[in-house]
């Protein structure tokens, strides 16, 4: 069942929403050649906490971090740990709170000092791949029109979506209905209204759609080993068109 959510709760919605904003904004100036995942797990946990918010994946299904860490080749639920960030990596970071009762839920991926330019093509054509699909979260299109915007926008560059992750609707739950596939078909799905709220997040291969899950049990990798991008921002669908919740 699909939640509809009143303009006074998408209201709510922005609180946790602009946390994770402001809390993804100090991440990316932290995240420098040298630092390890887990000192910005640390740190994402510490600006959680002074806010007085909670982390929404802490715990989730037994995630033990704050932050999901994705470097290079991992294309989402990247665990934190030791590694040491390098000059070239690429690295994801998915972060979610709940606050006043409700989620707010966005993913960056960053560059690592200076990284060569098809790393950067990728990360500009994934973020760009978002912002396709939510000009496309609009009152009366369907949801695969979302789905078919960011397949068709990254395709045409030479890239695949990964097929075995989705978005998802938010709001109370951290995961809500509907499922949002990143590729499909235009014009398929339940019809967008107002008062839905979306998790929009590409997520976008180098070179084969193929991923795996680790040993871990969390962390996904490209099977071929080439690199991965990701991008998510909450987006409330409104009767002036899609509102971002999560940029600042």
């Amino acid at each position: 069942m699909i939640i509809l959510k009143s303009p006074s709760e998408i209201e709510k919605m922005k609180a946790p929403c602009c946390i994770v904003a402001e809390v993804l904004d100090l991440l990316k100036e932290a995240a420098q050649p040298g630092i390890t995942t887990l000192f910005l797990d640390r740190l994402a946990e510490r600006e959680t906490v002074s806010r007085k918010a909670k982390s929404a994946f802490k715990g989730y299904s037994g995630y033990p971090f704050t932050l999901c860490c994705s470097v290079n080749e991992q294309v989402v639920h990247g665990m934190p740990s030791d590694r040491v960030l390098l000059e070239g990596d690429i690295l994801s970071l998915d972060f979610g709170v709940i606050f006043g009762g409700f989620y707010g839920d966005a993913a960056v991926t960053l560059p690592i000092g200076n990284v060569s330019k098809k790393a950067l093509d990728l990360i500009t054509a994934t973020e760009q791949s978002l912002y396709a699909a939510i000009d496309a979260a609009r009152v009366g299109n369907k949801l695969t029109d979302i789905s078919y915007a960011v397949q068709s926008y990254v395709e045409e560059r030479g890239y695949s979506v990964v097929r075995d992750f989705v978005g998802h609707g938010i709001g109370r739950n951290l995961h809500e209905s509907p499922q949002v596939p990143n590729f499909g078909a235009p014009g398929r799905g339940v019809v967008l209204k107002s008062g839905m709220v979306l998790a929009i997040e590409p997520m976008i291969n180098e070179k084969g759609a193929d991923v795996k899950v680790l040993s871990d049990g969390w962390t996904a990798v490209t099977c071929d080993n080439s690199l991965s991008a990701h991008f998510e921002h909450t987006v409330a669908i409104t009767p002036f068109g899609p509102e971002i919740l999560t940029q600042i």
